[in-house]
């Protein structure tokens, strides 16, 4: 029996690495597909839609925060991964009084890569997660800093929430030499008014296309509430999923900031 301490503090025990997966966070159900675990996922979130051909016939066990209890014991896991920011507290605790319950709680670039050497070490792919970190660490070190650019990046539009510190959105800004205008704020995704946001004066307002499915008329509408801002679309998955989607993260922000680069910070 093997002890395994969780991002939580909570020590969870496993005879071996466990064959029945249930992972309820997107970005770990892509990274155990890519440390080669993924033949032993039997059941996934709606919103786990990547690799998309593998995860397919995964069975669905609600979402991240509706999930079906009855469906996920019904699955019959030896271990079920959830994470402490996309998964309710009560849902945890109802589940580990069944079966063990892994929870990862991601805040930073750094930790990111520490949550795949743990999904390799409670797999048994050690190896595959070595690999995953150094090429992962490989292209995030070839990425140049933008340095001048202040930013704020939204999450939500109504009530607006923006990323603040202690987010691995905000840790990826950083590494972008980015400057966060909300980083100040109380809370990891604090609220803010349109009126107070503008006083912070970001030269960049970043759109992601998830959570909130911010679209074309938003950029347009918040381009005028912000005309000495540029108001960006960005893609939501390449500054919000970590895990094995950092490999193309680290290429998308480095084509990202060859683009920036054409604008002049003010």
């Amino acid at each position: 029996m093997r002890a395994f301490e969780d991002d939580l503090g909570r020590v969870v025990y496993l005879p071996g690495p466990p064959q029945r997966i249930v992972s309820l966070c997107p970005s770990v159900t892509e990274t155990l597909f890519v440390l080669g675990a993924g033949p032993r996922v039997v059941g996934r979130t709606r919103y786990c839609v990547h690799p998309a051909d593998d995860v397919s016939d995964v069975p669905v066990v609600g979402g991240t925060q509706d999930v079906d209890l009855e469906a996920v014991l019904r699955l019959r896991p030896e271990l079920v991964i959830a994470t402490r920011e996309e998964n309710r507290r009560e849902t945890v605790d109802a589940l580990a009084a069944a079966v063990p319950v892994y929870v990862v709680d991601v805040r930073s670039y750094e930790q990111a890569l520490t949550m795949i050497q743990s999904l390799g070490a409670l797999t048994g792919q050690v190896g595959q997660a070595a690999a995953l970190v150094a090429d992962i660490s490989g292209r995030f070190s070839r990425l140049a800093r933008s340095e001048g650019y202040t930013a704020a990046y939204l999450v939500w539009l109504d009530p607006c929430m923006v990323a603040g510190s202690g987010t691995y959105i905000h840790t990826l800004l950083e590494r972008c030499g980015i400057s966060n205008v909300c980083a100040h704020l109380p809370g990891r995704y604090p609220c803010v008014s349109l009126s107070e946001l503008r006083r912070l004066s970001p030269r960049l307002l970043l759109l992601p296309s998830e959570p909130f499915p911010f679209s074309a008329q938003h950029e347009a509408a918040l381009s005028l509430r912000f005309p000495d801002a540029i108001v960006t679309s960005v893609d939501g998955e390449m500054f919000g999923w970590y895990g094995a989607r950092m490999r193309q993260a680290a290429d998308y922000l480095r084509e990202w900031l060859v683009t920036l680069g054409g604008q002049v910070p003010a």
